[in-house]
């Protein structure tokens, strides 16, 4: 036992210090950072479109950060536009609902309710400025008391969460939910 605890406390700054460096996005460049990923046996298919929808139901409780759930739509962006997908054939939604249709608002009501600008405005602006439809639970809107003045001007809003990411998977996005 004490011969395993001896290799493992030799081997551990090794495994510590082999994590790989992320790197900032060439799409937004100020969020979703990647990892290179070398010599991939599952080739990316960089001919095709990629269409995703990201299913965002929840906040994390820390309101001074960005959600990471919407992080990851500018991870997706960036890291396939780094292997070799135009952007023109990247196609992204977001359908936020739940306690995440508080990372949504505006900055005033944001600041109300949480003392704070918004961490997420900007990285909401840049998702939109190249494409990515953000779209807001009209059931969570309605049962939150947030009107469409009150959340980022670039957000859209639906009937529901379901009914959009229904007819957005009818229109051949695949979801993406974690």
């Amino acid at each position: 036992m004490k011969h395993t605890f001896l290799i493992l406390l030799a081997i551990l700054p090794g495994i510590l210090f082999c994590q790989k460096e992320s790197k900032p996005g060439t799409v937004i460049t100020q969020f979703g950072k990647t990892y290179e990923v070398e010599s991939p046996d599952f080739k990316t298919n960089t001919a095709s479109e990629l269409k995703a929808v990201f299913d965002v139901g929840r906040s994390f409780g820390d309101s001074t950060k960005i959600n990471p759930l919407i992080n990851t739509a500018a991870r997706y962006l960036n890291m396939h536009a780094d292997a070799g997908v135009s952007i023109e054939n990247l196609k992204v939604a977001l359908v936020i609902h739940g306690s995440a249709a508080n990372d949504v608002l505006n900055n005033k009501n944001y600041k109300t309710k949480f003392g704070l600008d918004n961490p997420n405005n900007l990285l909401i602006s840049a998702l939109t400025e190249k494409g990515v439809q953000i779209i807001l639970c009209g059931q969570t809107a309605a049962y939150r008391n947030i009107s469409k003045s009150d959340v980022h001007p670039n957000i859209k809003f639906a009937l529901s969460a379901m009914t959009a990411l229904v007819q957005l998977q009818n229109e051949n996005y695949k979801l993406i939910n974690f």
